[in-house]
């Protein structure tokens, strides 16, 4: 895959993936100083309302990790589909990038209310 000559040069690809790269680094570090090594300690992985009153799904600091690896998931995955419309749409590659940050931030404030919530 080679990479588009004008794809660094763009303002706004820039702009996007730099607070991508700043919002991937703030989330997996504040889920990294809030988690426990500690093989007693639980997470709330889950709350559904709607079931039974307070139901909760508990798990591990590994099943904690999970919204890390999603994070590092939705971040490369975004680098990579943008390269590759950048060369056809490049509105396309910025929107790529825009939904990327935009899950990034609402999976930073998903995970933290998950742990406010041990």
């Amino acid at each position: 895959m080679t990479i588009p000559s004008r794809y660094f040069h763009n303002r706004s690809v820039l702009l996007l993936l730099i607070i991508n790269s700043i919002l991937l680094v703030i989330g997996v570090l504040l889920i990294l100083f809030r988690l426990d090594s500690d093989t007693t300690t639980s997470y709330i992985l889950e709350y559904r309302a709607n079931l039974v009153i307070g139901d909760y799904k508990i798990g591990s600091s590994l099943d904690m990790a999970g919204f890390i690896f999603f994070m590092l998931i939705n971040f490369f995955l975004s680098i990579i589909l943008s390269l590759r419309t950048f060369g056809l749409r490049k509105h396309v590659a910025v929107m790529i990038l825009g939904i990327s940050s935009l899950i990034t931030l609402l999976t930073i404030i998903v995970s933290n209310a998950l742990m406010a919530l041990r």
